[in-house]
């Protein structure tokens, strides 16, 4: 049987919420998959570019600057399915 999301997939997402989080000191746990960034938490541009850097610096990964992302979900989705590997 094989579940939706892998324990590495949940393990990914817990700690690109944890990036955001820290971001604006919001508690994880108040940050839903549909959180729109700028109009429910009240990020700036900079906050989401300065979130980008510490993905991208984590993962080990480029996020483009056309990628569209608004919510906590498309970072998590990104960033999921760019990612091989849990980074450390």
């Amino acid at each position: 049987m094989i579940a939706s999301t892998s324990p590495s997939s949940r393990a990914i997402a817990q700690q690109v919420v944890r990036i955001i989080s820290k971001r604006k000191a919001i508690k994880p746990s108040r940050l839903r998959i549909s959180s729109n960034l700028s109009r429910e938490l009240g990020f700036d541009t900079v906050d989401v570019v300065d979130i980008i850097l510490e993905l991208e610096r984590s993962f080990h990964i480029i996020i483009p600057d056309e990628v569209p992302i608004s919510t906590v979900g498309d970072f998590v989705n990104y960033v999921t399915t760019h990612t091989s590997e849990v980074a450390a």
